[in-house]
């Protein structure tokens, strides 16, 4: 599957997890699905607790993810 049609499997909508990017209309929130990726979970512990889940949404998550690091400059943030 390629990059873009993983990113078809994020939605945005106002109605489910107050309009936070989501995995195809479900209750997962890409930033929840990328904590637990980088938890330490393995995409298979996240597939058997969470079954309604395919391995492409954490592929979609992951790209998701992705797409947003890719910015044209960083500046540090001073306190």
């Amino acid at each position: 599957m390629s990059v873009e049609q993983l990113l078809q499997r994020i939605t945005v909508d106002p109605q489910i997890c107050h309009g936070k990017p989501c995995v195809r209309g479900l209750r997962y929130p890409v930033e929840w699905l990328l904590e637990l990726l980088s938890s330490g979970m393995t995409e298979a512990q996240i597939l058997v607790d969470y079954p309604d889940l395919e391995a492409d949404d954490l592929r979609a998550a992951c790209a998701y993810g992705a797409r947003l690091s890719q910015v044209k400059r960083m500046e540090p943030v001073t306190a």
